[in-house]
């Protein structure tokens, strides 16, 4: 199977939707709802919504396409945070946020993962960026170890609503 990174276009907004649903589940705490799941899906990772994703020119889509088949994907804001607790714990600015950075878990352990961030890293520096930041579950170990093996650091916490329920984000960030 040969795979690429490349940017997405408005033909993978289904298939993006569709790889959201097996992946975002897998960030999220043991004690989250499928109903909250759920309604995160349906509210932010839906076809119409990666559409919309797809046409905003300070958001940029990357994706892992293997023989037509997207088995990972990001997405970079390129515009400042609007969370003031985000805004206030920034300190390499202007920055880029890794809104989204998800791989199939088929695909976890071969390199995709990394080979996406690296991308992802070169993309926010061409966009202008100084440092790139993220928001990830306190709870998701996992992404934080791979975060931190990525170069960034824990630099702030803000609240994530997930549906009904408020969980609580590390922000983590890193030079480009």
């Amino acid at each position: 199977m040969t795979s690429t990174i490349r940017k997405a276009t408005a033909d993978d907004a289904g298939r993006l939707a569709a790889l959201a649903a097996v992946t975002f589940p897998l960030a999220c705490p043991p004690s989250s709802s499928p109903e909250d799941i759920a309604a995160h899906l349906a509210n932010t990772l839906s076809e119409k919504h990666f559409q919309d994703y797809l046409a905003d020119p300070d958001i940029t889509v990357l994706v892992i396409d293997a023989d037509g088949d997207l088995r990972g994907y990001s997405l970079l804001v390129n515009r400042p945070a609007q969370d003031a607790d985000v805004a206030s714990a920034l300190t390499l600015l202007p920055s880029v946020e890794l809104s989204k950075c998800y791989v199939h878990p088929e695909h976890h352990g071969l390199g995709a993962a990394t080979e996406l961030m690296h991308t992802s890293l070169e993309a926010a520096a061409a966009a202008g960026g100084a440092g790139i930041w993220l928001g990830v579950n306190s709870q998701n170990a996992r992404a934080i170890r791979f975060y931190e093996k990525s170069g960034f650091r824990k630099v702030g916490s803000k609240s994530f609503r997930l549906g009904t329920t408020v969980e609580h984000d590390f922000v983590l960030e890193r030079p480009v």
